[in-house]
């Protein structure tokens, strides 16, 4: 017996929001929508395709009415794949994430940041090739 993992769910305020966000940061297309939740993902998942190979989870915003109130037990890692991780850094600051301190100290080989509704995630070293 045997599971996928076919999705990792985000409770927050406002779906539409942190979809359009991370749909930017990730660039995910909108799969599936309802008045509480919201799926995006790099494709659309078919039961087939599912059942033949592990395919890329896709991301569910789930509203719920509490908000954030401790450090995330889970996280999302980004790597950059085409600029420096100051530059990704920059654009993810400019799409509303915030910088986040987190205990990490001054050493540290990623950036810890926070999404427009406070879900602490990393970027990562960069994957692009050098220049």
């Amino acid at each position: 017996m045997t599971s996928r993992f076919t999705e990792l769910a985000v409770d927050c305020h406002d779906p539409e929001r942190l979809a359009a966000f991370w749909c930017e940061v990730l660039d995910f297309k909108v799969i599936d929508r309802n008045e509480r939740t919201v799926e995006i993902g790099s494709w659309e998942p078919t039961v087939e395709e599912v059942l033949a190979r592990q395919m890329p989870p896709t991301l569910l915003f789930v509203q719920v009415p509490e908000g954030k109130t401790v450090k995330n037990r889970l996280h999302l890692d980004v790597s950059p794949i085409d600029g420096s991780t100051d530059d990704e850094v920059t654009r993810l600051l400019g799409l509303g994430a915030t910088r986040r301190d987190v205990g990490q100290g001054p050493d540290r080989r990623w950036v810890v940041m926070a999404d427009p509704e406070g879900n602490e995630f990393c970027v990562l070293r960069t994957l692009a090739p050098p220049a």
